[in-house]
């Protein structure tokens, strides 16, 4: 299976772009994990922010290959424990497609984009710097698949 990390954002600071390769360097090859960065909309005084957000959202939806199961990221999806994720993970393992995971902007994800996703996974209620859902998320990821797999890096 190959997960696609589907991000909104481009120039990331280097301890974001070291966090995420560490933790999709130790995904196996059977479960690969993909970054894909989209270039943020334009936003200025005379550009509406939905238009900036549209763009983002058509760019995105052209990057998910079409038979991709798709999760957005959304404050409005649901939490899981990280037991969860790895019962989450495995069921996405089984159903055999690849997966497109998408992180909006600092405006969040295009409605055609929620719209899309056959599920939403709210990381928390708080809110997160979107450079740092990159790290958090190849992490549980990769926390997840050592769950399944029986590996000792998860201590319950």
């Amino acid at each position: 299976m190959e997960i696609q990390l589907l991000t909104v954002g481009t120039r990331m600071p280097s301890w974001v772009s070291e966090g995420y390769r560490e933790y999709a360097r130790r995904m196996p090859r059977k479960c690969v994990l993909k970054l894909a960065e989209i270039p943020p909309g334009r936003r200025s005084r005379s550009q509406p922010v939905a238009k900036a957000m549209a763009e983002e959202g058509r760019r995105m939806l052209a990057a998910i290959p079409g038979d991709n199961q798709v999760i957005a990221l959304d404050v409005t999806g649901r939490s899981w424990s990280t037991p969860k994720l790895a019962e989450q993970m495995r069921g996405w393992m089984q159903d055999g497609r690849n997966l497109s995971l998408l992180v909006g902007g600092p405006d969040g994800l295009f409605p055609d984009c929620l719209q899309r996703a056959g599920q939403r996974w709210s990381l928390s209620e708080l809110t997160l710097p979107h450079p740092l859902v990159r790290v958090l998320v190849a992490e549980q990821l990769y926390r997840a698949w050592t769950i399944i797999n029986g590996h000792p890096y998860h201590r319950a």
